[in-house]
């Protein structure tokens, strides 16, 4: 049964209850789970053999390894097992268990598989490429890779580790458990499910024996909520203790001494963009002078307060590798001094296509008005989000005002998007903005992104990252304006909650209630 709205005059002192519109999950199967919520479930049910976890979100540390050596020249990464590392069931977790998870993605080859198959697996190589004997697992990969890269992809939701035994158990029809896993869990990680409802409720407990340490909380109960005033009454009304859904406007009404706001930058970066096949943008020049063109305090003190924080380079910033210089403000008459030092003849009239809906339109009215003191205008062209990115993918666009975050927690996984390109031609699709922009990357900049890729020494390759950010920055038809941010309306008693930049860095293992 679903929970009434009024289930709780008061939470319990050792659990977590939250507000949370949940509907959106499509799977909890970690081998298929490619939804926000699902990843949060993933993250708290499961363990990878290393992992971004709830004490320091920009080091990856050992999960169910607890170490690992690297050899670059055999492409190969062999992992220690953990010792005493149980799953839910009081099984222990072995090399078997490591072997058969990663095997049954690449053979499902559901959505999230493709994370995994950038490592040359395919299913008829997976029992050659993932090995074990006793408490060590090797992982061999194909391509020219750094080993950073191939622990980052290892360190991704698709990667989690599944009880093997308990899933083969529950298997139907040659399903290897999917439909089973899809309403529990066979995990390893700080919680284990003990109830999943869709679209009405979660209820997880503390695993006892978890190797990080119990949780705090016996239980954390998410309560689907759709409606976010539903969700700020129940808050006020002390019946939740944290609400996840809340409306800036709504956060900015809160006016209660037991409740705070806490906000958390997010992985998405957002970013003006011009596209190169409309000769009027073509001029580096235009591209220098709309980086002093944006009023971003302007908008981060009003129409995104709370939403966006100013980022100006492709990594979002908390992760390793991140370049988090800002060295652009509004000065129009710096922007128009680089276009007249440039013979830039303007005014200059440029359709700007934007997602018809807030904070969106607000940004794009307010980049119409700043851009114009330069002599740039930007006739507004609203769309939905499909007509949008559509647009976007058929390189039909002028100007684009759009965001961008990345598949897994790998610099590569932006700098591919923001920093190569190495065949502009139109029957080369790419998923990438530098393509959809028809931006011919320099060839210096396309070798230094592959380099980066695949440099094994992890400082050397962050530094590389971070020049690459640097140089799009500096000079690339690719305003990087914003990074977004997200905010969580709680109890002031809760303390220890982590939102990492993605949904598969929320953690509930260290909430406490003073």
């Amino acid at each position: 049964m679903a929970l009434p709205l009024t289930a709780f005059a008061e939470t319990p002192d050792d659990a977590l209850v939250v507000a949370q519109n949940i509907d959106d999950i499509v799977a909890i199967d970690p081998a298929q789970a490619y939804e926000f919520t699902s990843g949060e479930l993933v993250t708290n049910l499961y363990d990878r053999l290393v992992q971004y976890d709830a004490d320091d979100t920009t080091v990856l540390a050992g999960g169910l390894a607890s170490e690992w050596e690297a050899d670059a020249e055999a492409k190969t990464i062999t992992f220690t097992l953990r010792d005493g590392a149980t799953f839910a069931s009081g099984n222990p977790v072995t090399a078997a268990d490591v072997i058969y998870s990663f095997s049954r993605v690449i053979k499902l080859n559901l959505t999230p598989a493709f994370i995994l198959t950038q490592l040359g697996w395919t299913p008829e190589n997976v029992d050659e490429m993932v090995t074990g004997e006793g408490n060590t697992v090797t992982v061999k990969y194909e391509g020219d890779f750094s080993p950073a890269f191939v622990l980052n992809v290892l360190a991704a939701r698709p990667a989690s580790i599944v009880d093997s035994a308990v899933v083969m158990e529950h298997e139907v029809d040659g399903d290897m458990g999917n439909a089973w896993l899809n309403e529990n869990a066979a995990g390893s990680g700080p919680f284990t499910l003990d109830r999943y409802q869709p679209a009405q409720m979660v209820r997880m407990s503390a695993n006892e024996n978890y190797f990080n340490g119990a949780p705090a909380m016996s239980s954390v109960i998410i309560r689907h909520v759709a409606e976010s005033a539903t969700q700020q009454l129940l808050l006020e009304q002390g019946d939740i203790d944290m609400a996840r859904n809340l409306t800036p406007d709504q956060i900015a009404s809160i006016n209660s001494e037991e409740i705070k706001v806490e906000t958390y930058p997010q992985a998405a970066v957002h970013f003006l963009s011009f596209n190169q096949k409309t000769e009027s943008l073509t001029d580096p020049a235009l591209w220098e002078a709309a980086r002093y063109l944006v009023d971003y305090t302007g908008m981060t003190d009003t129409i995104i307060n709370g939403q966006m924080e100013v980022h100006q380079a492709f990594w979002p910033k908390g992760f390793p590798g991140s370049y988090d210089e800002t060295p652009f403000s509004y000065d129009p008459e710096k922007a128009k001094q680089i276009l007249s030092d440039a013979g830039v003849d303007t005014p200059i009239t440029v359709t700007l296509d934007v997602i018809n809906s807030a904070p969106f339109t607000d940004m794009a009215q307010s980049l119409q008005a700043s851009f114009a003191d330069a002599g740039i205008n930007f006739e507004i062209l609203p769309g939905t989000g499909s007509q949008v990115i559509t647009k976007y993918r058929e390189r039909s666009h002028e100007a684009m005002l759009l965001y961008w975050g990345p598949d897994f927690m790998d610099p590569h996984s932006n700098a591919k998007a923001f920093a190569y390109n190495s065949d502009n031609s139109d029957e080369n699709y790419a998923a990438t903005t530098t393509w959809r922009n028809a931006w011919a990357v320099p060839d210096e900049m396309n070798a230094e992104t592959m380099a980066a890729l695949s440099e094994a020494d992890p400082e050397k390759r962050a530094e590389m990252y971070q020049d690459l950010q640097k140089k799009v920055q500096e000079d690339s038809p690719i305003v990087i304006m914003f990074q977004a941010a997200y905010q969580v309306a709680m109890n002031n008693a809760v303390t220890g909650y982590v939102n990492g930049a993605t949904s598969d860095f929320v953690y509930y293992r260290l909430v406490e209630k003073n």
